[in-house]
């Protein structure tokens, strides 16, 4: 069933970064509003942004994310040109966003998430278990990089930025012999055969909101409002209102190593947290369970009681 709106007199512009997967998921999203509402391509047109994230100086840079501004690199240009109409909508990745948006813009419609493991990605070897001592492993992600040192103090870890394809190219150049990506953002991009071992999360907790698509828009667009609650995933913001009320409670960004999962299973969601040290010397989860009404309360609830066994300087380097 589709639903009746009119051939806006303007296109509905789609802002988006210009990474392949940034694009991939802007041209997935106005394919649904197509479908939705039996629009031609025309109706829609996809404005690339570059952002601070997107500067090749900082790809290149050996320095952690975190020292250069965290996850707002690649949303805050984007939010601007919202903000001042030069967008309608804007299109994310949900493990990439502040748990708070600016003033004047809301984030209420997800697409239907995507597989929310890691992926292990390597030119030479299998698996995370049969990397030798010592190997190198790249990644940007402090999350990923203490779950590594707590399972394997051995190795070695590097900072490892830039999109997919820019990590693949540092693969096989060398600079790192192993790295973790999105299983998401890969099956988007058609790129499942890099995968060497998807990593159940059993094993490794994912990011808060990995494998979803979230779409922002300003407060009082009524058109925009309109069309994104008809491509809204109930299912999927249910999930991350309990995960990303678990990341807000924690303070969480790019700076502090924290993974969440919430699932559903009928009227009840379980929801897996887990906050490490940045070394990975100590690793503490919670697993609990509530209707899924109270999914955003139960994720408040988790973060106060695990930031609370874990003390003042949890999140601090230990030196």
């Amino acid at each position: 069933m589709t639903n009746e709106l009119p051939t806006p007199a303007k296109p509905l512009r789609i802002g988006t970064r210009g990474s392949p997967l940034a694009l991939a998921q802007a041209h997935e999203t106005r394919a649904r509003l197509m479908a939705a509402f039996q629009l031609p391509e025309g109706a829609f047109e996809i404005v690339v942004i570059k952002t601070s994230g997107d500067n090749r100086s900082l790809i290149d840079a050996d320095v952690p994310l975190k020292a250069l501004g965290g996850k707002g690199l690649f949303t805050k240009e984007i939010e601007e040109d919202m903000l001042s109409a030069k967008i309608d909508i804007a299109v994310h990745s949900m493990k990439d966003m502040p748990v708070a948006q600016p003033d004047g813009l809301v984030l209420d419609c997800y697409l239907p998430r995507e597989d929310v493991r890691d992926a292990f990605v390597s030119v030479n070897h299998t698996s995370l278990a049969l990397l030798p001592a010592g190997a190198v492993v790249g990644t940007s992600s402090l999350r990923r990089r203490a779950q590594l040192m707590a399972r394997r103090p051995d190795l070695r870890v590097v900072e490892f930025r830039g999109n997919v394809q820019t990590r693949m190219k540092k693969l096989g150049d060398g600079v790192a012999d192993a790295t973790f990506l999105a299983m998401a953002g890969l099956r988007r991009l058609g790129m499942e055969a890099v995968v060497k071992t998807a990593i159940e999360v059993e094993d490794v907790l994912p990011a808060v909101a990995q494998g979803a698509i979230g779409i922002e828009r300003r407060i009082g667009d009524t058109r925009a409002a309109s069309m994104l609650e008809a491509i809204h995933h109930r299912p999927t913001g249910q999930r991350l209102a309990a995960e990303r009320a678990f990341l807000a409670g924690l303070d969480g960004s790019c700076q502090t190593p924290i993974a969440g999962l919430a699932v559903l299973d009928g009227g009840t969601l379980r929801l897996r947290g887990e906050i490490l040290r940045p070394d990975g010397s100590e690793v503490l989860n919670d697993d609990r369970s509530a209707a899924v009404e109270d999914g955003a309360a139960l994720g408040a609830a988790m973060a106060r009681d695990l930031r609370a066994q874990a003390g003042e300087n949890f999140f601090d380097w230990l030196t």
